[in-house]
């Protein structure tokens, strides 16, 4: 039976570079995606939530709208990056 990580996995090449970065949670620099990321989850949370306070959604309306199709392009981007990074 083989594993299914290591079965999805590139052998060489800047796409195992990428899948290193985006899964493996041992490396510096996939740590650092992890952190990134969950921050950018919990910006996105708290820009959920301030838009449902009618207050600031009237006085940053903008600056939300603007924020929230930032984070869905980085999560859209993400998403690719995992895609790519798989065989």
């Amino acid at each position: 039976m083989t594993d299914t990580k290591t079965e999805f996995k590139p052998k060489k090449g800047w796409k195992y570079k990428l899948h290193e970065i985006i899964y493996g949670t041992h490396t510096p620099a996939g740590k650092l995606f992890d952190i990134v990321l969950l921050i950018v989850i919990v910006y996105s949370v708290i820009i959920v939530m301030l838009e449902s306070i009618p207050r600031i959604d009237t006085k940053y309306h903008s600056f939300l709208d603007t924020s929230e199709w930032v984070v869905t392009i980085l999560f859209t981007l993400e998403y690719i990056l995992r895609i790519i990074c798989i065989k």
